[in-house]
Formats: C-alpha cells, sequence, structure tokens
C-alpha cells in the first residue's frame, strides 16, 4: 500500500492566497487563508523576513494609533455585528523583532475583523514556529458580495512560488558590482 501523506487541514479546508513585497516593501509578504465559508485568516507568508535567518519578535503591537487597538474590537451575533471595518491596507499589528526592525502586518483584503490572535502575544514564538495555523495574525469576514472579488489581485500559491522562485534564483550583485 501507497503510504500518501494526509493533507493537513489548512490544505484540506483553505485555499491559500498571497500579496508580495505589501506596500513596496521587497519580500514583505502575507497569506490570506480563505475557507469555503469566505472566512479569511491573515498569516505571514513563508519568505517574510520575519521568518528568515533564525529572528526572534521582541514585541507584537495591535495598537495601530492613539485611537484604534486591534484587541478592543468586539463582534456579536450570527451576523459578526460589531467589528472594524478593514480596508485591504488597513493595518493589523506591528511586530518587532529582536534587532529592532519593524513590520506592520496588514489586512490584505476588506472586511470586518472578527478577531486578532492574542495567544500570540504572550507566545511570539508561535508566529515563527506555526505561521499558518496557531501563530496566525488575525481572522477576516470579508462582505458577502465581495467574497468572490476579494482575491482579485491576490496571487494563488503556484504564482507565489514562481515569484519567490524568481527572487530565490536572482544573484546577489558581487562587491565588485557595488564598487563601480
Amino acid at each position: 500500500m501507497e503510504d500518501r501523506k494526509t493533507p493537513s487541514v489548512i490544505d484540506r479546508y483553505f485555499t491559500r492566497w498571497y500579496r508580495t513585497d505589501l506596500k513596496g516593501k521587497a519580500r514583505e509578504d502575507h497569506c490570506i487563508l480563505q475557507h469555503s465559508n469566505r472566512i479569511c485568516v491573515i498569516t505571514l507568508a513563508e519568505s517574510h523576513p520575519i521568518l528568515q535567518n533564525g529572528r526572534k519578535i521582541k514585541n507584537i503591537n495591535y495598537q495601530i494609533s492613539d485611537g484604534c487597538s486591534r484587541l478592543k474590537n468586539k463582534v456579536s451575533g450570527k451576523s459578526k455585528r460589531g467589528g472594524q471595518f478593514l480596508t485591504e491596507f488597513a493595518p493589523l499589528c506591528r511586530i518587532t523583532c529582536t534587532d529592532e526592525k519593524e513590520y506592520t502586518i496588514f489586512s490584505c483584503i476588506r472586511g470586518r475583523l472578527l478577531e486578532v490572535n492574542e495567544a500570540i502575544l504572550d507566545r511570539p514564538e508561535l508566529l515563527l514556529e506555526k505561521p499558518s495555523t496557531e501563530g496566525y495574525i488575525a481572522v477576516i469576514l470579508p462582505k458577502f458580495e465581495e467574497s468572490k472579488s476579494i482575491t482579485e489581485g491576490l496571487l494563488t500559491r503556484e504564482q507565489y512560488e514562481e515569484v519567490h522562485s524568481k527572487r530565490t534564483n536572482q544573484q546577489e550583485p558581487s562587491l565588485v558590482q557595488l564598487a563601480l
């Protein structure tokens, strides 16, 4: 009998979408896991700088501005009323690494914020070890009428892997070329 690996829950029930180089910042890629019920889970893509080179996280802050904290988001009822409405470039949180480099994580899609992952505040290593499961950033519910169109402008897994592979294959300029 063949020994086939059973697909993970993520691979079985979610479609992966990607947004690369967010806001023009190289490799700051996000992954959107879209469930068949249209709920979207925002995570870091495998190529995001936070997940590279053994980085460690110093701080995760859901306080976006003086008057806006994603932690104060409250939803209620079957239709999830009261959740903060997000545009595709709405910041969800800011993550500071121990090397003092700060990254802003964006919603990537329009919709209502259902929840943020408070578990990563106490255990930031979840973000590094399990970015698409327990280390997710937030859960967003797109408007029903927009649920088909939210993926416009996002990359499929295959397209993302193509972009990632092109980046990896690009030669870094040598010191000689930089001196010229």
